[in-house]
């Protein structure tokens, strides 16, 4: 017997003369949200079961070369690479928990399990979805106070963001292990089963709570890239090209990082709220798959990028790294 999440009836082929458990008339509680059944293994596996698998497993292999990276280069120690490094670490138990979701669906028939492996993927995805606004707290602090960000008191204060970051991540993630789901009360369950509604509306809240400070926090950044800009116009008498395009350089990178984390998260992230679990699965499926390409582009936005994790991955591959090509150390507001 399989334990497993599940899309809609128009997925699964009957076997002839016998009815689907999880299909049965008189079940009062039949939805068509991602859900537990008890069906035996006689229909195909779901294809979008099979995407949020691939993507899962693009998502470890990139991350797990960016925590490889950071993690045994010993130059790569300031709070901006610890912060992409955390970034990197919950992007890697995303996808990893992709992975496991896939295979415990499919081979391993356990309630238990499953449980698991759905607060793994709550605690994952919440700290990448931290991460994110902790990195662009740093940026802002690297421009608004750039004279005393290179201290230890800074990295003291990465630490504290990086400590409530897990922490609050792996308390959600554990919320649904220690009770907090709906499989001994079907009627509370949401789209995604075995989260209650109220958890996964506690799970949207929050994000959109990120997403508004992280647009604000983006907009004083664009507010003082733009100062700095003006001060030095002024200072040349005249605005001079290459400041033109570095902050236009700038604004567009900041356009960029909100869009893509917009257009990843913002769908799935309404849907917590205004979907039903009667509503078809393909409508989770389709919102939650572009979610996870999030973790997919991060270490392209935040950590190929950069020119000293690019020199690190070049010398790691390569073996061959001239050493008078010359790399400066970058800022945070230059990532």
């Amino acid at each position: 017997m399989n334990k497993s999440l599940v899309v809609n009836e128009s997925f699964v082929t009957p076997v002839a003369g016998e009815a689907l458990p999880w299909m049965e008339a008189d079940s009062p509680e039949r939805n068509s949200s991602l859900e537990f059944s008890t069906a035996p293994l006689d229909f195909p596996i779901n294809p979008w079961d099979i995407m949020l698998c691939m993507s899962g497993t693009v998502i470890a292999c990139e991350n797990a070369i960016v925590v490889a990276i950071i993690f045994y280069t010993p130059t790569l120690r300031t709070p901006m690479f610890v912060l992409i490094g955390s970034l990197a670490t919950a992007d890697l138990l995303a996808g990893m928990g992709l992975i496991l979701n896939f295979v415990f669906q499919y081979v391993i028939s356990s309630e238990t399990i499953s449980l698991i492996t759905v607060g793994f993927l709550v605690a994952s995805f919440t700290a990448s979805i931290s991460s994110l606004l902790a990195i662009t707290v740093d940026r802002y602090f690297s421009l608004y106070n750039a004279l005393t960000y290179f201290s230890e008191k800074t990295l003291q204060y990465v630490h504290l963001m990086l400590l409530g970051t897990w922490g609050v991540s792996l308390f959600l993630g554990l919320l649904p292990v220690l009770g907090w789901n709906c499989l001994d009360d079907p009627a509370s369950c949401s789209i995604v089963r075995p989260l209650t509604r109220s958890n996964v509306t506690l799970l949207a809240t929050s994000f959109f709570v990120i997403f508004v400070l992280m647009l604000t926090l983006y907009f004083k950044i664009c507010k003082i890239v733009c100062h700095h800009a003006h001060q030095i116009a002024l200072q040349q008498h005249f605005f001079a090209t290459s400041n033109y395009v570095a902050t236009k350089k700038g604004v567009s990178t900041l356009a960029i990082i909100l869009g893509t984390f917009g257009a990843s998260w913002l769908p799935f992230a309404i849907y917590c709220l205004v979907g039903e679990k009667e509503y078809p699965s393909v409508y989770t499926y389709a919102t939650l798959l572009p979610a996870t390409y999030n973790s997919m582009i991060n270490p392209i936005i935040y950590a190929y990028r950069n020119a000293e994790i690019q020199r690190s991955i070049y010398v790691l591959l390569c073996g061959c790294f001239q050493t008078n090509k010359a790399y400066r150390s970058r800022s945070p507001s230059e990532v």
